[in-house]
């Protein structure tokens, strides 16, 4: 069971955030960015899970900017919301935050970044603006438009093959764009195969994925 902790980020804002300590001393950092649901029971979920594969785990409340404590459920008025919020964060705020959460992580050594949904393409935003070791996107279909910063560390791609969200045409552009992209498509899975909270969960896809995520933060991290 991890802990709610407090962050600041350079520009003196405070954010919270849900660590979660391995037990055993850390194989290095994994930072987790929440889909546009919050800090909820799924991102928990997974910053566990990277705990219990050996890795200090921080899930930064992306939204706290705009409002805080959002756990959003996985219903159309809820998605809404959730765009909402995302819409009105400001990049330069985000980078801000991603950047206190990577500092909290860096305690364990390298760090690493895995994103959902909207926090796929924040996992790629990382990728192009910090210093990190990796970073994992899942079904991030907003890194389409930030295709003009190019990644400075490895990263790896989920996306899945029923996801009307993002049609292959948008996949081949961000594998034309950044061809040294490691890409699996995973064809029986929706978009959010990954989160057992929605009926789109797909758990064969979701454990094949995190077994590739795993052994690719293994290399790059620890």
């Amino acid at each position: 069971m991890g802990q709610q902790i407090q962050l600041t980020a350079a520009d003196g804002f405070q954010l919270s955030a849900y660590r979660a300590d391995p037990p055993q001393p850390p194989r290095g950092g994994i930072v987790v960015i929440q889909e546009i649901f919050g800090v909820n029971a799924h991102i928990r979920e997974v910053a566990d899970q990277y705990s219990n594969a050996g890795y200090l785990a921080i899930a930064p409340a992306m939204f706290d900017r705009v409002q805080r404590g959002i756990e959003l459920a996985y219903d159309p008025p809820s998605i809404g919301r959730g765009v909402e919020l995302a819409n009105q964060l400001a990049p330069d705020h985000t980078l801000l935050d991603l950047r206190a959460a990577i500092g909290a992580a860096a305690v364990a050594g390298k760090v690493g970044v895995v994103g959902y949904c909207w926090g796929g393409s924040i996992a790629y935003f990382a990728a192009a603006h910090t210093q990190i070791a990796a970073a994992v996107s899942y079904y991030g279909g907003r890194t389409l438009q930030l295709l003009h910063d190019k990644p400075r560390c490895p990263v790896m791609y989920h996306f899945a093959g029923l996801d009307k969200m993002i049609p292959d045409a948008t996949i081949d552009q961000i594998r034309a764009a950044h061809p040294a992209g490691i890409f699996h498509l995973y064809k029986n899975a929706d978009h959010g195969f990954n989160c057992s909270h929605r009926a789109s969960h797909e758990p064969a896809s979701a454990a094949l994925a995190f077994e590739r995520s795993l052994a690719f933060f293994r290399e790059h991290v620890g």
